[in-house]
């Protein structure tokens, strides 16, 4: 069975809410052969909903349910939150949309994906609408559209993601060694106008992040993908990188304390009296740490594994080479 796209299972969540505003309770078999999932879905996504509110999230921002309904097997919706009521919009909130939709509308990933695309176009058509002139001093760049080649591949990716079926990856990386992988494909991603498509990579046997740019040929596969590892893939991974992955850890001063809470990964595994503290960090990519490393030594007082340096070291000599300077100056 593929895994359910997020958007989906956000589509449902909505629907259920609208659906059981101002009923009574209802029945979760029927809940479940209306949207047409199993019943310990509906039980879930009453579970997530619980817990959903509006800012603040306490206990009176948070939509709620009869407990004693759910214990009989019913729904029972007791605070919608106003999420049932229609939607209105101040000029400066459609404007913001506005350019949002527009900047969302130039990435990969939509390009790819025409039901997502139409879905788009025709919400931003309703807004501008509503905006009216306003929307005209609107001046949203957007970064040059992929070549047709991209954009083919991009269509493979969004089929693949689409059908919950697997890809064959023929890549190359950054190191320029091509290779082909059989990957279950979990999402793609726009991260500082580069996309990525994080995907668990058989061979590897991990979860991986392969830049959309190094990707020379996909291909979709017969097989459907693996939903534990769908579910692996779309976690947020190490930087991007293609190799194996290496825990580091690196001793830093207190003053590099912005560095850490900055970070996707990782995690501060120990406070020391002084202030400084422990960063562990998974590195895939060797590029990128050789260059966080050089980037980091003034604040780097221990390094372990001692290897993680070397090739950091390396680099740093020969930088100082080129520019005809030795360590000691």
């Amino acid at each position: 069975m593929p895994a359910e796209r997020s958007a989906d299972a956000v589509v449902r969540l909505l629907g259920l809410v609208s659906y059981l505003a101002g009923r009574g309770p209802v029945p979760i078999s029927q809940l479940a052969q209306r949207f047409n999932v199993s019943g310990a879905q509906i039980r879930a996504d009453i579970d997530q909903l619980w817990v959903t509110g509006t800012p603040g999230y306490w206990p009176h921002d948070l939509l709620d349910f009869d407990g004693y309904s759910i214990e009989r097997g019913m729904v029972h919706l007791t605070e919608a939150r106003g999420l049932t009521q229609p939607l209105r919009l101040a000029t400066r909130e459609a404007v913001a949309l506005i350019a949002a939709l527009r900047a969302l509308a130039g990435l990969p990933a939509l390009q790819a994906d025409p039901a997502r695309r139409e879905v788009a176009a025709s919400a931003l058509a309703k807004l501008e609408a509503v905006a009216g002139t306003v929307e005209a001093r609107l001046d949203v760049t957007i970064a040059a559209p992929e070549t047709a080649e991209r954009l083919e591949i991009l269509t493979v990716i969004t089929a693949a993601l689409n059908k919950g079926h697997r890809l064959r990856l023929r890549y190359s990386s950054a190191a320029d060694r091509v290779s082909q992988r059989e990957v279950d494909p979990g999402a793609l991603v726009t991260e500082r106008g580069v996309t990525y498509l994080r995907a668990w990579c058989s061979q590897a046997r991990a979860r991986r992040t392969f830049r959309l740019d190094r990707i020379l040929a996909a291909e979709v596969l017969d097989e459907p993908s693996d939903p534990i590892w769908v579910a692996e893939a779309r976690k947020v991974g190490p930087p991007p990188g293609e190799g194996d992955t290496t825990d580091v850890t690196l001793v830093l001063g207190p003053q590099w304390r912005w560095f850490a809470e900055t970070l996707t990964v990782g995690e501060v595994s120990a406070e020391f009296a002084d202030g400084s503290f422990a960063l562990r960090l998974p590195v895939s990519d060797e590029a990128w740490w050789q260059g966080t490393l050089l980037w980091l030594a003034p604040g780097v007082s221990a390094l372990e594994p001692p290897a993680a340096a070397r090739a950091a070291t390396v680099e740093a000599r020969a930088a100082l080479a080129a520019y005809g300077l030795d360590e000691e100056e």
